[in-house]
């Protein structure tokens, strides 16, 4: 199949994303079309193209990480969509990332973790968690960051109460590798 035909592919009604990914995974020249599918004009295609990244990115990161720089540049994306496919994207390629990219947008990741969009701050925090496993030496870091939920500013209370639901499941996914514990244990007990 060609690069334009997988794409029109994914623009079908009902496309199977994952068998996509895994023809992409097995035919990595099909990658540059998947690519290019984010910009397209039809909101099928350029969706698609999103869940198909994101599903390649879950299960062969390294054939996504020459495009990183793609990825980080979408963090500023309008459309939220792609943000939010950017942010589980990026986590998923910290497994790969030899070149310490994580770190260098690290700050910039992880500002939406106080609001006010509570999808954008929830897509970050799940991130957190896959960063944390892939990258034990930014566990502290992270667990800063994520700290800073329970003084974040959403639209209601009850997204803030969501959230930290959200940090709550995070940090259970690496709290072993957490040092200082005693300020993780603090906020779950404030949320009991």
């Amino acid at each position: 199949m060609s690069e334009s035909g997988l794409v029109q592919q994914i623009g079908r009604k009902g496309a199977d994303q994952g068998e996509i990914a895994d023809e992409v995974i097995q035919r990595p020249e099909l990658l540059a079309g998947v690519l290019a599918g984010l910009a397209s004009d039809k909101a099928r295609i350029k969706y698609g193209c999103d869940k198909v990244l994101r599903i390649i990115s879950e299960r062969k990161p390294e054939i996504l990480y020459p495009e990183i720089e793609l990825f980080i540049g979408l963090l500023d994306s309008d459309s939220t969509f792609l943000k939010w496919g950017a942010i589980h994207i990026l986590a998923n390629l910290a497994v790969v990332d030899s070149e310490g990219k994580i770190e260098q947008i690290f700050d910039k990741y992880f500002s939406p973790v106080t609001g006010p969009v509570l999808i954008t701050a929830a897509n970050v925090i799940k991130g957190a968690a896959v960063i944390a496993l892939a990258k034990p030496e930014l566990t502290e870091r992270i667990t800063a960051e994520l700290l800073k939920v329970e003084d974040g500013q959403y639209q209601t209370a009850e997204c803030r109460s969501i959230a930290l639901g959200h940090t709550i499941r995070a940090f259970d996914r690496f709290y072993h590798q957490i040092k200082d514990r005693e300020p993780v244990n603090r906020l779950v007990t404030r949320q009991l």
